[in-house]
C-alpha cells in the first residue's frame, strides 16, 4: 500500500500577526510532490513570513501546517528531516569553519557516512578549497553557497527558498538553477519566494500572488504569460493605493 500523502505540504486556515498587522490571513495552499512553487509579491506581502511558517521558524496564531502528513506542532522531529530552508539569514556559525558547520548540521540530522557527505555537498557547491576557513572571513556569495550546502546536506523531501539567488555570482547562480532542475525532477518539491522574474525559474509550475497576506491568486502556464499577468497584478494594486 502506498502510503505517500497526496499533498507534501497541507496548510488551513494560517493566521499570523505581529501586534496589529496581520501578515498572514487565512492562508490556505496545497503544495504536491513534485510542485515547483513561487510565490510572488510586493514586500510585505506574506511571502517570507508564510515561509517561515512552514520551516516552523514561526508559530501561527491560529490554523494548522502538516508536511508530509505531519503536524509541525506535534511531530517537529519529523518535520525537519523533510525540510530544507535557504533564508535571508544564512543560519551558519561564523567562527567556525565550512567544513565544521556542515559536520554539526549533519550531526543533527542523524547523518551516516557524514565525511562523505560534507565533501559531496562543498564540492557541490565549489567550496572545495575554503573547507577549513572559518565562514566569518567569507564573502556574502560564498556563505550563500554554504548555506545551500547546509540545507541540502540531509536531501530533504520538500525545499523552502527564500530569495536564494541573493548574493550569488553568476557561476554559483547556474549551479543552483541546474540542482533545482535535477530536484523536481526527482519527484521532489520547491516552494520558492522571489522578486527576480528572470532567474531559476525554469520548471515552475505554479505561480501563487500574495498580497497583504492574502493569496490573491493562483495561476499556472507559460513563464512568459505570468510574467505579463504579474505585472498587471502590481499595477492594479498600485491603482488601488492611489
Amino acid at each position: 500500500m502506498n502510503l505517500r500523502p497526496k499533498a507534501v505540504v497541507q496548510i488551513e486556515k494560517v493566521e499570523k500577526w505581529f501586534g496589529r498587522t496581520n501578515a498572514l490571513e487565512g492562508i490556505t495552499l496545497t503544495v504536491r510532490p513534485g510542485d515547483f512553487m513561487v510565490l510572488l509579491g510586493r514586500n510585505g506581502a506574506g511571502k517570507s513570513t508564510l515561509l517561515r511558517v512552514m520551516a516552523r521558524m514561526l508559530k501561527p496564531n491560529s490554523g494548522k501546517v502538516e508536511i508530509c502528513g505531519f503536524d509541525v506542532r506535534h511531530d517537529p522531529e519529523r518535520v525537519r528531516q523533510r525540510l530544507g530552508f535557504v533564508a535571508h539569514s544564512s543560519y551558519l556559525y561564523r567562527h567556525l569553519t565550512a567544513r565544521e558547520n556542515l559536520r554539526f548540521f549533519a550531526r543533527l540530522y542523524n547523518l551516516e557516512n557524514i565525511d562523505q557527505k560534507i565533501q559531496e555537498a562543498l564540492g557541490w557547491v565549489g567550496l572545495e578549497q575554503s573547507a577549513d576557513r572559518q565562514v566569518l572571513g567569507f564573502s556574502r556569495g560564498m556563505q550563500q553557497r554554504l548555506a545551500i550546502a547546509r540545507a541540502t546536506l540531509h536531501r530533504p523531501e520538500i525545499l523552502l527558498m527564500d530569495e536564494p539567488f541573493s548574493g550569488l555570482d553568476l557561476e554559483a547562480a547556474e549551479l543552483l538553477t541546474q540542482w533545482m532542475k535535477s530536484f523536481v525532477s526527482a519527484a521532489k518539491t520547491i516552494v520558492m519566494a522571489t522578486h527576480d522574474l528572470e532567474q531559476g525559474l525554469s520548471g515552475v509550475n505554479r505561480w501563487v500572488f500574495l498580497e497583504k497576506g492574502r493569496i490573491e491568486k493562483e495561476l499556472t502556464g507559460d513563464f512568459q504569460i505570468i510574467r505579463e499577468r504579474y505585472k498587471q497584478f502590481l499595477r492594479e494594486r498600485k491603482g488601488e493605493l492611489s
